[in-house]
């Protein structure tokens, strides 16, 4: 009587333990679908800001023949100024990823929930590291480039501190002074080379994201039918 007493007790506790074990893993699956919500959102403006640039740099072989016949037109080279000053890279939510990694959560999960999981986070690292050395060296590259071919004045009148914002863009008209610091169409070419791979990259980053959030949009509806959430 006393180990059947012994061995309900565990099966009970064990019983509980699953359970709890059960919520838990429920739990991070709907903290894991609202950070996929909260990220459609956010990349949905990182996908239009990429937008607004290769607009803007749209015109680059015109504005290259302009400026090369007469480096004192420069207006459209302002616009390539403009559009290509910041990046804005898209981070995702790692709140309930970090929560899943260092808790060893990813165990109270069923196995198709996790591998897809994982296979997104796959997915994102892999554009991240795009982001963060090919797109982020085009950045570079291209603002080494505006440093010396760029007059003083000019760039501070593009990039002049305003009171609660922070310096992204500026007002074209607000440019008086002469753009280019020399005549030196050497220069001038290597910077219309460093815009060009620069849009360029930016639409292979445009595209990614479209790609990442195809995904994201995709296990949205798989978590949402599968698991009944809201």
């Amino acid at each position: 009587m006393l180990f059947l007493a012994v061995f309900c007790g565990f099966l009970a506790e064990y019983q509980l333990e699953h359970k709890i074990e059960k919520e838990r893993g429920k739990q991070y699956l709907l903290s894991f679908y609202e950070d996929l919500k909260t990220d459609t959102g956010r990349i949905s403006l990182t996908i239009d800001f990429d937008d607004e640039k290769l607009v803007g740099l749209a015109n680059l072989k015109n504005c290259y023949d302009t400026v090369s016949k007469n480096m004192a037109q420069t207006h459209c080279l302002l616009t390539m100024i403009k559009y290509s000053s910041i990046n804005r890279p898209f981070k995702m939510t790692e709140r309930t990823l970090n929560q899943l990694a260092n808790a060893g959560g990813f165990r109270l999960l069923k196995k198709e929930d996790a591998d897809s999981i994982v296979a997104y986070q796959k997915i994102f690292n892999d554009f991240e590291d795009f982001q963060t050395t090919v797109y982020q060296d085009a950045q570079d590259n291209t603002r080494s480039t505006f440093n010396l071919v760029t007059n003083f004045n000019a760039n501070a009148q593009m990039f002049k501190p305003q009171e609660g914002k922070i310096i992204s863009t500026f007002d074209e008209k607000d440019v008086t002074a002469p753009v280019l610091f020399s005549n030196n169409k050497e220069l001038l070419n290597k910077f219309f080379n460093d815009l060009l791979l620069y849009y360029r990259i930016t639409y292979n980053h445009k595209r990614m994201l479209l790609g990442l959030k195809s995904n994201q949009i995709s296990l949205i509806g798989y978590f949402k039918n599968k698991h009944h959430l809201e």
